[in-house]
């Protein structure tokens, strides 16, 4: 059975760039109306190891043609899933209290997803976007790519046979629109925003007759905001890291990205190569549903992002009349929320409608997530204010990149559209230069705003965690606006933290601070992140690893693979010394063995380590009962800030307690102490194990993978999120990039593609692919497949 269905196969001769270029057919003009395309839309498609398709068209609807049937072809299942996600019809199709669609926001249900995404869609937010002009609204070539996009999709639904059994015959499967993909756009703009609160949004009640609210607590609300907004907590991250010239065997740059992202669902990389000729040829991956490259590479520029410490938020805090908890003052003056009653259809039951309240600053909210409540009370409301629910430009962002010659272009590419939501971006280039900035879409709250309008509420909440809340009875606490933002209430990309040319540009998800270590970046506001502050151990090691790299210098492609795989465990270079005298002060014979077995270990993620899971059980025990602040004898030094805190307190009751924990939970589960981590750390493809390296966030370790523990599966028997779409780029002063990459969860989630596990098998190795960016080693694939793709009338 032939996964990919043939179109038509050119000959070797045929595919050289110009004549696959001229050969395309040109496309259909757009006529408005139900379908995204009338007919006519091609692209060429070559396929080489992996299933990595290299897409040729001849302009921007063609193109997203071509990557619209690709992806549908490898992942129809998940993004069809989406697609019901954002036309709010989880609730029809699967019932209103399953599991909802986890990727696109952080709805508790499928009701309260469809009512949140039906409320965007009945109030038309996304038309609205899509007719603002460029730079504020998607530029004409984002555009034409959405609606090629949805075309490619569509073609590939008609013109083959779902083989997935995750939707195979489902009624759900439906073609899309250019709307439903910019839809699917917007969701993931307000990922860290409206995304964030959709139950908080859609629960939204006045206040009935049951008596006062309990006033919050400010301190107990601005711990919770630290932690809803720490990266410790979130199932996305990132490491990047840019090496200068001066660092380099050859005086060219090097990028090594590893994105740490969700291995199922609707935030999964594609890979995929994009060329028109004569105006763009990158390589790289997409999230899926993405006619873009999100993170990638071309011949002269590579980039990558990690996810940002800036709050893409803020509150407002109602005044409300006290005759009507609808109406709020501003001002003294009247303003009545705006309802918008939404409608959805139930499984096997009436359709359900309820009620939301906007207001001039957003919808009213009732929470941020589970652990941070925002009672609506009879005096006070809160709403949520999101700049990035006006933000349809985040794949044009990407479109620059992608056609970005140097680091400049990327900065100038990111000051004209300002459109990434929630990522700092860290790129080089083939001149050797570096780049890393925080310029992301985040809400105009300055520090002195903050502390001239800031709420008795926001007045713990904004120094704790950058999530300000304002007096909403105020026109003299708006955003205001920056001379060189596109949208108000923004800040414009002058604001933003930046450093270029260092030897080393490097972010592991704390804030812009040390990017590099000897050049510290400070003087921005708090929404932004933190200055001076402890950073993760994950920060620490990378710190470490990369300075080290830049002062050894002669850096290769081949030293950042080797970078990616090292496994170091920072967390054990801190505290396993210090572990093993104490436990054998212990004197207890059921430690004796774990004593050894930790002095043993050579303190790396490795599958082949011994000791490596011990150690990770007793960590995560031990982390989890005790307070930073109390697990280590010498306290942060901001001075000091890669090396402090140190020196693990093993005198703590809870350090035994977590340490003989370890011991008993896998002798009890029947795994020996000093198994190699590989055994019990691992994934299952079609009935196969791969071992899976790397470790979980507390442990510091680069190659971070986050697994779920099974004792009685055998240890940790699935990954949920991690290492994804890794890239190692260089130049040599060629025509050609070297580049190495490595999709950790495969191209597919279809169990029935030859691309379900093959590169799964190449991470467990530790193995990468060459990439083949240029037209000679595309064409000496020894697995060249060449597609031609096409519109049926």
């Amino acid at each position: 059975m032939l996964f990919r269905t043939r179109i038509g196969r050119l000959t070797l001769a045929a595919v050289a760039l110009a004549s696959v270029a001229t050969a395309l057919t040109p496309a259909a003009a757009h006529e408005p109306g139900r379908h995204p395309s009338g007919g006519g839309l091609s692209a060429v498609i070559r396929y080489t190891e992996y299933g990595i398709p290299h897409i040729v068209a001849k302009d921007y609807a063609n193109l997203g043609f071509g990557t619209g049937w690709a992806q549908a072809a490898d992942q129809v299942c998940v993004l069809a899933d989406g697609f019901v996600t954002v036309n709010g019809e989880r609730s029809r199709h699967f019932g209103p209290g399953t599991a909802p669609d986890g990727s696109l926001s952080s709805a508790g249900s499928n009701l309260s997803s469809d009512l949140y995404f039906r409320g965007v869609k009945d109030a038309g937010t996304v038309e609205g976007l899509l007719r603002t002009p460029a730079p504020a609204g998607p530029s004409a070539e984002l555009k034409e790519l959405m609606r090629g996009w949805a075309a490619g999709y569509n073609a590939w639904l008609k013109q083959n046979r779902i083989t997935d059994p995750a939707c195979r015959s489902a009624d759900w499967v439906k073609p899309v629109t250019t709307l439903d993909v910019a839809r699917r756009a917007f969701a993931v703009s307000v990922l860290g925003g409206q995304g964030r609160a959709v139950d908080g949004i859609t629960a939204a009640r006045p206040p009935g007759p049951a008596g006062p609210v309990a006033p919050l607590d400010a301190e107990k609300t601005a711990t919770a905001a630290r932690e809803l907004f720490s990266a410790r907590n979130a199932d996305m991250g990132s490491n990047a890291v840019a090496f200068s010239g001066d660092t380099t065997a050859n005086g060219r740059g090097l990028l090594l990205g590893n994105p740490h992202y969700p291995w199922q669902g609707g935030r999964r990389f594609w890979q995929s190569q994009q060329t028109i000729p004569g105006k763009l040829n990158v390589s790289g991956a997409s999230l899926l549903g993405t006619p873009v490259v999100n993170f990638g590479f071309n011949d002269k520029v590579a980039w990558s992002h990690t996810v940002a410490t800036g709050v893409p938020l803020n509150l407002r805090q109602l005044t409300l009349a006290p005759d009507d908890p609808t109406v709020y003052l501003v001002d003294g003056r009247r303003e009545r929320m705006t309802e918008r009653t939404v409608t959805i259809p139930v499984k096997h039951g009436a359709p359900l409608t309820r009620t939301q309240y906007w207001t001039r600053y957003g919808p009213v909210v009732t929470s941020l997530g589970t652990s941070l409540p925002l009672p609506w009370s009879a005096t006070t409301a809160y709403a949520l204010n999101d700049p990035n629910a006006v933000n349809l430009r985040g794949f044009d962002t990407s479109l620059t990149f992608g056609r970005a010659r140097s680091t400049h272009d990327v900065l100038e590419g990111l000051r004209h559209t300002q459109g990434l939501p929630w990522l700092n971006t860290i790129a080089a280039d083939s001149a050797g230069h570096t780049l890393f900035t925080q310029s992301q879409v985040l809400p105009r709250i300055t520090d002195e705003l903050a502390e001239r309008c800031s709420t008795s509420l926001g007045r713990a909440t904004y120094p704790a965690s950058g999530v300000a809340v304002l007096d909403g009875s105020r026109r003299d606490c708006g955003l205001g606006r920056d001379h060189d933002a596109v949208q108000p209430g923004i800040f414009g990309p002058s604001r933003m933290p930046t450093l270029k040319d260092a030897a080393y540009a490097e972010n592991s998800n704390d804030s812009a601070w040390l990017a590099n270590a000897d050049a510290p970046l400070t003087g921005y506001e708090r929404v932004f992140g933190t200055v001076g502050t402890p950073r993760s151990l994950r920060t620490r090691g990378s710190i470490e690893d990369v300075a080290a790299m830049a002062d050894l210098g002669r850096l290769t492609v081949a030293d950042l693979q080797r970078h990616q795989f090292a496994n170091r465990v920072p967390a054990a270079d801190l505290a396993v010394d210090d572990t093993v005298l104490a436990c054998e002060k212990l004197s207890a014979d059921e430690l004796a063995e774990a004593c050894t077995v930790l002095d043993r270990w050579d303190r790396t993620m490795d599958t082949e380590s011994r000791g490596a899971l011990l150690f990770d059980r007793f960590w995560r025990a031990l982390t989890a009962s005790v307070p930073v602040a109390q697990l280590w004898k010498v306290p942060f030094d901001a001075g000091d800030p890669v090396t402090t805190p140190n020196t693990l307190n093993t005198g703590s009751p809870a350090f035994a307690e977590a340490l003989r924990g370890a011991v008993a939970e896998l002798r009890a589960a029947g795994i020996a102490l000093d198994a190699p981590l590989g055994e019990h750390q691992f994934v299952v493809r079609n009935g196969k194990r791969y071992p899976v390296p790397g470790g979980t966030e507390a442990l510091g370790v680069w190659n971070k993978v986050e697994p779920v523990w099974n004792a009685a599966g055998g240890g940790y028997t699935e990954t949920v999120h991690g290492s994804s779409h890794i890239q190692a780029v260089g130049w040599d002063g060629g025509r050609c990039p070297v580049a190495r990459t490595l999709l950790t969860y495969s191209q597919s989630s279809n169990p029935a593609s030859p691309h379900y596990r093959d590169q799964t098998a190449l991470f467990s190795g530790e193995r990468w692919v060459m990439s083949r960016f240029c037209e000679r080693d595309i064409m000496r694939s020894p697995e060249l497949e060449v597609v031609r793709v096409r519109e049926r009338r």
